[in-house]
């Protein structure tokens, strides 16, 4: 069962990491001036990311649902190690906050 687990919450570490680049780099295009080029690998980084969506074996709208808290551990991992920002206390536990979530969601025992 555990092993279970461990795919789930990796591939969804891989799910957010492809929608972060896959927005990040036309963000860098756009605001820092970048060149165009950057807009081909992330459109092939948000493709990446419908397709691991469509990975997960459970119903499309409880994927969405925890997805978005492994998304915001993403988001503030992101801040820190590609911009540089350390999180505030709060953005921590928020983050695990969103974890928690996210693991209610996904491993709770279900009957159907």
């Amino acid at each position: 069962m555990f092993l279970s687990e461990l795919k789930t919450v990796g591939l969804f570490l891989v799910t957010a990491l492809a929608e972060i680049v896959g927005c990040y780099l036309p963000y860098l295009w756009l605001r820092e001036g970048k060149t165009a080029w950057l807009l081909v690998p992330g459109a092939l980084s948000l493709a990446a990311f419908a397709w691991l969506l469509s990975l997960h074996p459970t119903a499309a709208g409880r994927v969405y649902a925890a997805y978005g808290g492994v998304y915001i551990f993403m988001a503030i991992l992101w801040l820190w190690t590609v911009d540089g920002i350390r999180p505030t206390a709060w953005d921590l536990v928020g983050s695990a906050v969103a974890l928690v979530g996210m693991a209610i969601i996904m491993f709770a025992p279900r009957t159907t």
